[in-house]
């Protein structure tokens, strides 16, 4: 490229291209770089769920309504990248029903739609689901196709101007001397090719959010975890099942057409690139997952994957991360003597829209651009036709594992 941007944002998932796509919106001379094809990292590996916000509800209100905010956003704005399918969490004979009742109240005081149902009327809704069932409630979860729609971000952030650069990993960041040093250069590799001077700098990288902090001598502090989907053969499912129950390995099914992907496991990772898998994790999750619909457990296996979450908890120091906060932080480098460095970290795919306004509302504020974020109303682009968005995928570096069934199969 032969001018310097404004704004650098590092990290081509979800959080990252929105970033790029809401600063582009609001005039700012943006480009995004990411080491591969973009939402190969967590973003593309996850199980793809849309949340409703339920399943945090009774342990992080807060959180369970960014969810269910942003939730009715994307239905608005993503068309194609998602998939209302609705949602059920199940309650099986040997689950506590004090704990149903909870969530179930939470739900309601938070404003999330759950309605109650009996076994019989769980199993006329979800083909397939287990006897076993005592009880259920139906809430608005839904699908994300992630490659799509990190697509479409990528695509609306071009349109407005910005430029986008997959295969394009960061190799090194210079940070300049003073009381006014900051990010001075970022030398950017592969298919770029570049040394960058930008104005400012986001870190939206995830997991890996550790390893360009510490390229510019400011810290983070993730603590990432592994987990595995295995997605089956299973026809004709319907709703997201969720086990209802204090959350452990194995307890989510998303349906996709003609597949399920089955999920997942919490094991701590100290590199997201180099970590060991284990069968222990499959067979576990289609064990578990089978308790609530039982054909999954012959089903024939079609792909499986490991993700890697982008925990946030600069004071972990335990093994159990599945109580970390999915909740997100900008963290401002400022104080460590980097004032044009900003650092995106936690969340969640479905909030990824509300972690790039707050970051492009800091971004904003620290370059006095008066803008303000138009993503909430304005639709991503090709999101009434598959197969636009589906070049768009090509275009960015191809599927990912989590949708890359839905993707191809649109091609055919």
């Amino acid at each position: 490229m032969s001018d310097d941007p404004t704004v650098l944002v590092i990290g081509g998932g979800a959080t990252g291209a929105g970033v790029a796509r809401d600063l582009a919106l609001r005039g700012v001379d943006v480009a995004l770089v990411d080491r591969g094809g973009l939402g190969s990292g967590t973003s593309g590996r996850s199980h793809g769920l849309l949340h409703s916000g339920a399943r945090y509800a009774e342990a992080d209100a807060p959180g369970a309504e960014e969810c269910l905010s942003e939730n009715r956003t994307l239905r608005e704005i993503a068309g194609a990248c998602v998939r209302e399918t609705g949602g059920l969490f199940v309650r099986l004979t040997g689950d506590d029903p004090d704990y149903f009742a909870e969530k179930l109240a939470a739900c309601e005081a938070i404003g999330i739609e759950a309605e109650r149902l009996d076994g019989d009327e769980a199993r006329a809704l979800a083909p397939g689901l287990s006897g076993d069932v005592a009880e259920a409630f139906r809430v608005p979860d839904g699908v994300i196709y992630p490659s799509r729609l990190v697509a479409a971000n990528a695509a609306d952030a071009e349109r407005h101007g910005g430029e986008v650069h997959p295969h394009s990993p960061v190799e090194g960041i210079e940070v300049g001397d003073g009381a006014d040093g900051g990010v001075a250069r970022v030398r950017v590799g592969g298919a770029l090719d570049a040394t960058l001077e930008p104005e400012c700098v986001v870190n939206a990288t995830g997991a890996w959010a550790d390893r360009i902090a510490d390229m510019a001598g400011v810290e983070v502090g993730m603590a990432p975890s592994r987990g595995v989907m295995v997605s089956v053969d299973h026809e004709g499912l319907g709703p997201v099942l969720n086990r209802c129950r204090d959350p452990a390995d194995g307890d989510i099914v998303v349906p996709h057409d003609g597949e399920v992907v089955l999920g997942t496991t919490s094991v701590p990772v100290s590199d997201p690139d180099d970590y060991e898998t284990a069968d222990w994790e499959v067979e576990r999750s289609v064990k578990e997952c089978a308790a609530m619909l039982p054909a999954v457990a012959d089903a024939p296996e079609v792909r499986r994957w490991w993700g890697v979450r982008p925990l946030y908890a600069p004071d972990e120091s335990g093994s159990d991360r599945r109580g970390i906060s999915r909740g997100f932080t900008v963290i401002d480098h400022a104080d460590e003597g980097v004032p044009n460095l900003f650092s995106v970290v936690g969340g969640k795919l479905t909030t990824y829209r509300e972690m790039a306004e707050a970051t492009s509302d800091r971004v904003c504020e620290r370059l006095a651009i008066d803008a303000g974020c138009e993503t909430a109303t304005e639709r991503l682009p090709g999101v009434d036709d598959p197969a636009e968005l589906d070049a768009l995928v090509e275009r960015y570096g191809g599927a990912n594992p989590t949708d890359v069934d839905v993707v191809d199969a649109a091609d055919d």
